[in-house]
């Protein structure tokens, strides 16, 4: 029996995912999670097999999610499942860690053979996604970014995105107000952007937030 932990913030999509599971007699449904956070947690607990989760979570991405877990050092073989279809988005999880790739409005006949191909140890990705990976069977090659993004400043970065304050961030990750400002700064001076109305563009763009871009409700800088 193949066990899997589904994550998604769509209460819908979780159950309908988890029901067509269940369905499946080689399958089991150990473990649900609606945001990064909860689903690393319960990665930890439960030990699956593997993860079905989406790319951009609330709290945590998908990105970020499955860096945590392959930190933890899981057996769990993750498959984003994601209705994002570019480069940066499918590259990014991919170098995390993640051995799948799947888009939303695939079929579920083709989400439970990429589940049983990863579990037997291959890498699997939609034909429609595959040609934005760099390496041969679904394996990456690192990126060369500049000034890459620490953990801290990537987690930042996205609270900034779904509009939380300086205040109610450092709150969530147990920090001071003063530390979370400095990782703002460093985060604007990597990316060169110096807007929170851009940076919720970027973190769009590159999955880390499913937010609709709405510019004139983004935070002040000085919350």
């Amino acid at each position: 029996m193949i066990r899997i932990v589904v994550a998604d913030d769509h209460r819908l999509i979780r159950d309908g995912l988890c029901a067509l599971i269940r369905s499946e007699p080689d399958m089991d449904v150990v473990g649900e999670a609606a945001d990064g956070r909860e689903l690393v947690a319960i990665v930890a607990k439960k030990r699956p097999d593997v993860v079905l989760m989406d790319v951009a979570m609330p709290q945590l991405n998908g990105v970020e999610a499955t860096r945590q877990i392959v930190e933890l050092g899981s057996a769990a073989r993750i498959i984003a499942v994601s209705m994002h279809n570019d480069r940066q988005v499918v590259q990014g999880i991919l170098d995390a860690g993640a051995v799948g790739y799947i888009l939303k409005d695939s079929a579920f006949d083709e989400l439970a053979q990429a589940v049983r191909i990863v579990h037997e140890g291959r890498n699997y990705l939609s034909p429609a996604v595959a040609r934005h990976v760099d390496g041969p069977d679904g394996k990456s090659r690192k990126r060369k970014d500049g000034a890459p993004l620490t953990l801290r400043e990537r987690e930042v970065l996205q609270l900034v995105a779904e509009g939380n304050s300086t205040r109610l961030i450092a709150a969530q990750l147990h920090i001071g107000i003063k530390t979370i400002e400095t990782h703002r700064r460093q985060v604007m001076n990597k990316l060169k952007i110096f807007s929170v109305a851009e940076l919720t563009k970027y973190a769009v763009r590159n999955g880390m937030s499913s937010l609709e871009v709405r510019p004139s409700a983004a935070p002040p800088l000085n919350q």
